[in-house]
């Protein structure tokens, strides 16, 4: 019975991955700048389809933001948010984009993650500092890389290829490729030579 129960289980379980997948094509692919096959995008917080390209079996979990800023304090801004083959978003992303974000190939993506290239700067003390124009760099995560749960990924990053990101890390520098990164701000804990063919350790800076 067991087992019979577990076979029917399986199979309407990948007749509705399969028609949300479908959906996906048939419903935000009418709206994307982009949307390749296989993809899949279930039930968003907020999307904006407009700015955003998908290369093909993306797959998007639910209560994800994925918002492109066009226009803020009167001022107009031209979001690309471009994610590529085999990528996997699992719930509960946050990604905000005033230019330009590129998520590499084969690249996993944990819950509670937070990826932007707009700060919200400070100068004026008389203006509230959600009223400041906004300032924007881009971000880029790269081929074949994994980020963990909790992780922010803030403007102007550029993420190696084969990368780690440990969960819960704030990255605000540059990850060179094959690195393996954690904490608050992260830093680089481990990266492969590619001369000695081996992984290292990377000893923090001496102050």
């Amino acid at each position: 019975m067991k087992i019979l129960a577990k076979w029917f289980y399986d199979r309407v379980t990948t007749v509705i991955f399969i028609l949300k997948k479908r959906k996906t094509t048939f419903w935000y692919g009418l709206f994307l700048k982009k949307c390749g096959s296989g993809c899949l995008i279930e039930k968003p917080v907020k999307i904006t389809p407009h700015c955003i390209s998908l290369e093909n079996n993306v797959l998007i979990m639910k209560d994800c933001r994925l918002e492109g800023v066009s226009y803020y304090e009167g001022k107009r801004y031209h979001p690309e948010i471009i994610i590529k083959n085999n990528v996997s978003i699992q719930q509960d992303m946050h990604l905000t984009c005033a230019n330009r974000i590129v998520i590499g190939n084969n690249v996993a993506i944990a819950a509670n993650v937070t990826i932007t290239d707009i700060n919200h700067p400070y100068h004026n003390i008389n203006i509230p500092v959600e009223r400041h124009h906004l300032e924007v760099k881009s971000v880029e995560i790269g081929d074949d890389s994994k980020i963990y749960n909790n992780v922010v990924i803030l403007p102007g990053v550029r993420i190696g290829k084969h990368c780690v990101i440990g969960a819960n890390s704030v990255v605000a520098t540059n990850i060179p490729d094959f690195s393996v990164a954690a904490g608050t701000p992260a830093r680089v804990i481990r990266r492969y030579d590619s001369i000695k063919k081996k992984w290292i350790l990377v000893r923090p800076a001496k102050r």
